[in-house]
């Protein structure tokens, strides 16, 4: 039944301009519409909404992800714009924060400057 229906994915944050100099500036996403309430991104073709909260508690696991098709390079763009990526103590990642799945694919961790986390995710090809 909606599996042809555009997806909207929603994140919180407690202070929307800080959100919006995160993902349009930081991580380059398109503003679609901004009010008091809500900062409206496009990343490719799911609609992100931030939505203004007074208190948030992120989880402590992903929350939202982005596929790339080359990890390492992706990762090096966004540490030199000031993301700092995660690591997990056991998880055997790489000196850049990549975690291999048995299956192959690869997954690094970073937050939003709410304590969102995000990943990105190369899948194995």
């Amino acid at each position: 039944m909606l599996e042809s229906a555009r997806a909207v994915a929603f994140l919180s944050a407690t202070d929307l301009g800080r959100a919006r100099d995160f993902y349009e500036g930081v991580l380059g996403l398109p503003v679609e519409d901004v009010t008091d309430f809500a900062c409206v991104f496009r990343a490719a073709g799911v609609t992100l909404r931030v939505t203004l909260v007074g208190e948030l508690s992120p989880q402590p696991f992903t929350v939202f992800g982005w596929e790339v098709g080359a990890i390492h390079e992706t990762i090096a763009g966004l540490a030199g714009r000031g993301v700092a990526f995660l690591r997990y103590e056991g998880m055997g990642q790489d000196p850049a924060g990549v975690w291999t799945t048995p299956g192959g694919d690869q997954v690094a961790w970073f937050r939003d400057p709410d304590g969102n986390v995000l990943s990105l995710t190369q899948f194995r090809g």
